[in-house]
């Protein structure tokens, strides 16, 4: 785990050779991870699509291994029974699996601890599992890179805080640079003699501290842990946010500040139950935000965004040569279930050339998602076809996809709906729609009729007969002869639907040659 990485970039372009079919990404396949926390011990088993892989398995135990470390200095012996168990069933899982060996890690309460030597001990004795035990340095490193799964050009400053510390670590050009680590986890903070005066003198005391090693000037902000992760739902619950994906939810410095003084008037355990947190993580949630306020005060950022990823998924980046790491996980993960799980694969390609002269003039994200649709237009067929459009919008916007914002779910859900629905009125998915303006809606709705319209042709003649072109007036469509008899009573009325949601007039023409 030196960070040294292979410099070769491959371009195979946007619609190149895909990674799955490359041997190094084969091997990455099935991949599993344990992470051995103050608070919890999880394990993960990452499979499909190399850079932009599924969770094959996720399992979370909350231990509470660093529980009054700070009194005792030994491991929380309860915490120490559970965790050894839950590793044994992981090493037993993973073996049926196919996912061994384990990358296995533990962090600030293992390597704290007096007894921390003793349980590593223990776990490879009664397990067969080498417990790698990391320093703060480390940890923020691969926290950091588990963030760069998600977004490969992320450029910042990450925030991961465990049960028993908090790292931050810089992001510039894709690369992880200055690393730091501090004891203000809130299982280390809640032992801290002296009561609520000396957790708030020393949460002051350890910002500033942390700003004079890493400076304050990061405009972006990403936020790794359960305790973030916690605090982000209930600032959704506050504000009756309509999607509950955290992974790339943002938050702003007001609404952080607004959701802590919130939570001081809220019955917690009635609030935990609501939205589904543990008792253990609740718990932790109160200094959790005392921490997650000062910070924001200290450092300002302008755009605060919570990544699903961390450590977990850094050791998956580990594992991968450079040339994976820097393709789209978003565009990788739509290509691979394509090639999975579409009636023809491939003709997502096809589609995309189709349909991209409508959309002329639009940005690098929006293409992307045109292309991330395109790819995905027809994996849902095997669902029954009353229900393809609703399954469709569900898997856009609530799949573990990486490089996808929110505003970028529902976009590409919403085109995938048309794509299968001419009218999205009365659907049960519009408190989603309120995420994006009135030209994203007209957009994806354009966008998901142009490829229920392609999707009619077969691939070559679309292809080769059939090209759009658009105008300030008419939507064109011109055919080669030998594809005119394509050209149906359906597809016409398709074709006008299409126009008519871009406040165009419909034309065709036959082409002789």
């Amino acid at each position: 785990m030196d960070g040294n990485v292979d410099s070769h970039a491959e371009d195979w372009g946007p619609f190149g050779r895909p990674l799955f079919e490359d041997p190094q990404a084969r091997a990455l396949s099935r991949v599993g991870v344990v992470d051995v926390g103050s608070n919890s011990v999880r394990m993960v088993v990452f499979d499909g699509a190399a850079r932009s892989p599924a969770y094959f398995f996720n399992e979370k135990l909350m231990c509470g291994l660093g529980a009054g470390l700070g009194e005792t200095g030994h491991l929380n012996p309860e915490g120490r029974a559970r965790a050894l168990r839950a590793l044994k069933r992981f090493a037993v899982l993973a073996e049926g699996m196919g996912a061994t060996p384990l990358s296995v890690v533990a962090t600030a309460a293992v390597r704290d601890a007096k007894d921390g030597p003793e349980f590593q001990a223990e776990v490879e004795r009664e397990t067969g599992i080498k417990l790698w035990v990391i320093d703060g340095q480390e940890e923020a490193r691969l926290s950091a890179q588990g963030v760069l799964l998600g977004w490969p050009k992320a450029k910042g400053l990450i925030c991961d805080i465990g049960g028993s510390s908090m790292e931050l670590a810089q992001l510039k050009d894709g690369r992880v640079g200055q690393r730091v680590t501090s004891a203000l986890g809130p299982l280390k903070l809640r032992d801290l003699p002296g009561g609520p005066d000396a957790i708030k003198d020393e949460i002051a005391k350890t910002m500033d501290r942390l700003a004079d090693k890493v400076g304050k000037d990061h405009k972006r902000i990403y936020l790794v842990g359960g305790s973030w992760r916690a605090i982000a739902r209930l600032d959704m619950e506050r504000r009756g946010y309509p999607m509950t994906v955290l992974h790339e939810y943002r938050m702003t410095t007001d609404s952080i500040r607004e959701t802590v003084d919130w939570l001081e008037g809220q019955d917690l355990e009635a609030l935990r139950a609501q939205v589904s947190i543990s008792n253990e993580r609740m718990t932790l949630v109160p200094l959790a935000a005392q921490v997650l306020k000062a910070f924001v005060k200290t450092f300002k950022p302008k755009e605060i965004h919570i990544s699903s990823y961390g450590i977990r998924e850094g050791l998956l980046y580990e594992q991968m040569p450079q040339r994976l790491r820097e393709r789209d996980p978003l565009i990788e993960a739509c290509r691979f279930a394509e090639a999975t799980s579409a009636r023809l694969p491939g003709f997502g390609r096809s589609l995309y050339n189709f349909v991209l002269p409508l959309f002329e003039g639009a940005d690098a994200d929006r293409t992307r998602l045109i292309k991330a649709a395109c790819l995905l237009h027809d994996t849902a067929w095997r669902a029954h076809p009353d229900y393809r459009h609703e399954v469709c919008f569900e898997n856009a916007t609530r799949a573990n996809l990486g490089g996808l914002d929110h505003e970028g779910r529902v976009y590409l859900g919403l085109a995938l709906l048309h794509r299968y629905k001419n009218n999205r009125s009365g659907s049960r998915f519009e408190p989603l729609f309120e995420l994006l303006s009135e030209e994203q809606i007209a957009s994806a709705e354009a966008l998901g009729k142009a490829m229920r319209f392609g999707a009619m042709f077969t691939t070559d003649a679309l292809t080769q007969t059939a090209k759009f072109k658009l105008t300030d007036t008419t939507l064109r469509l011109t055919l080669k002869a030998d594809a005119a008899d394509l050209f149906g009573e359906v597809a016409e009325a398709r074709l006008a639907s299409l126009a008519k949601s871009m406040n165009v007039e419909p034309e065709v023409r036959i082409k002789d040659d």
